[in-house]
């Protein structure tokens, strides 16, 4: 049972934002079956840059609806600006809906396993045979190849593609904080859709899309790939690396804060140096040049951590702000919330919560990080409610009054 905010009709979003210009999507269909992060992100993005995407949910409802810990935000982070529509692929009523509904699409998302949309006869071959036009965008844990039939989640392919190891310290591969592969994943099948809308404009006819766990991590490590082709040395896990610069670290500083700092030239040094008073190091012959910095990181590393550790995080900030010096807090994902920079500059946007404890309240979500005609791409529906447009685009389908209430009495349909 879904609490929901009574206060609001469930037809009237918190979200009914209306944008200064015309969005480069708008008028293209989008039906997304899909679950979980990677086949949600494409769609994600597809659906803030203007197109109606429609979320095919089981008829319990898309798992992450009501995931716990690490997974809690997903539904809400992924699934703003959809409708959704909740059909039991199992009933052949319901799959004659959905069949019907994929077949009006411009861009079919999936990231189900290999072989289930085929099961249900909504795979590309099936559906381009009733939409010529139709692109269809398959998200999957490996591109057709030895490993294709591996079950694949975003860790597994961090721990085999090389990722966890460059992320961890030697002889403990960690996985990055954060979902990376399914992400991007989603956002390379979202440019494969988008490339794919360009040549159809030219021939007419959609295609097959495929992006993939597993090649987009091994994208991702590709720059230390390359490092040993071109060197014939191996890359360090990166807390391992031995760095291209001298001054790029952590400091802990005084009352135990931390602060990343860097000077990444020798005009940065010497700026630096100049700002703080330290005419020493600026004179000392052995520092002159940053690889001659970088091979005395050794004894120079604990002579800067000495003089910033009496000093504290904010003092040192302002003065690498005021001299154009890079530097950062060591920031909490929780605490961003409240960043000034983010909040000034519209990069958070509320949604409401449709599942959940909390549903019905409204709590900040983070917007695509990109701006088209000096405006940020913005919330314009809520994450839906399971179902909730279930009934109107059936009705847009032909379906009508009698028909929807026998897919409701049969539970094909839910909302």
């Amino acid at each position: 049972m879904h609490h929901t905010d009574t206060s609001i009709p469930l037809s009237t979003p918190v979200n009914t934002v209306s944008t200064p210009f015309p969005l480069p999507l708008a008028g293209l269909r989008v039906v997304e079956f899909s679950h979980m992060v990677m086949g949600p992100t494409c769609g994600l993005v597809l659906a803030d840059l203007g197109a109606e995407v429609i979320k095919v949910e089981p008829v319990e409802g898309d798992r992450t609806r009501h995931l716990l810990g690490a997974g809690a935000g997903f539904f809400p982070m992924f699934n703003r600006n959809k409708k959704s529509v909740a059909i039991d692929l199992r009933q052949a009523q319901g799959l004659e809906a959905a069949i019907r509904l994929a077949s009006t699409a411009d861009i079919v998302v999936q990231n189900f396993k290999p072989g289930v949309m085929r099961k249900y006869g909504l795979d590309y071959r099936a559906l381009s045979q009733l939409n010529p036009r139709l692109i269809y965008v398959n998200h999957s844990g490996f591109l057709p190849g030895p490993y294709e039939h591996r079950t694949a989640l975003d860790e597994v392919v961090q721990m085999m593609g090389g990722l966890a190891y460059m992320t961890g310290r030697p002889g403990d591969p960690l996985r990055a904080g954060t979902s990376v592969n399914d992400i991007m994943g989603g956002m390379f099948g979202a440019i494969g859709a988008m490339a794919a809308l360009m040549q159809r404009a030219q021939t007419r006819r959609g295609q097959e899309i495929d992006s993939a766990l597993f090649e987009n991590n091994v994208f991702l490590v590709g720059q230390h790939m390359m490092q040993f082709a071109v060197t014939g040395e191996a890359a360090e896990p990166m807390p391992n690396r031995i760095s291209a610069w001298s001054v790029y670290d952590v400091f802990t500083v005084q009352d135990g804060a931390q602060i990343f700092l860097a000077a990444v030239s020798d005009a940065q040094w010497a700026t630096m140096c100049s700002a703080f008073g330290w005419g020493d190091l600026l004179a000392n012959p052995s520092y002159t040049s940053n690889n001659d910095r970088v091979r005395l990181r050794p004894q120079l590393l604990p002579e800067l951590r000495q003089r910033f550790a009496t000093m504290s995080a904010a003092h040192i900030g302002q003065v690498f702000e005021a001299n154009g010096l890079p530097y950062a807090p060591i920031s909490k994902p929780e605490e961003l919330l409240d960043d000034p920079h983010l909040l000034a500059s519209g990069g958070l946007a509320p949604v409401r919560l449709s599942d959940g404890e909390r549903a019905g309240q409204t709590a900040p979500t983070t917007l695509l990080p990109l701006r088209m005609a000096g405006e940020r791409l913005g919330v314009r529906m809520d994450p839906p409610q399971l179902g909730q447009h279930t009934q109107e685009l059936l009705r847009s389908l032909g379906y009508g009054d009698d028909s929807i209430a026998a897919l409701r009495d049969s539970q094909a349909i839910a909302g």
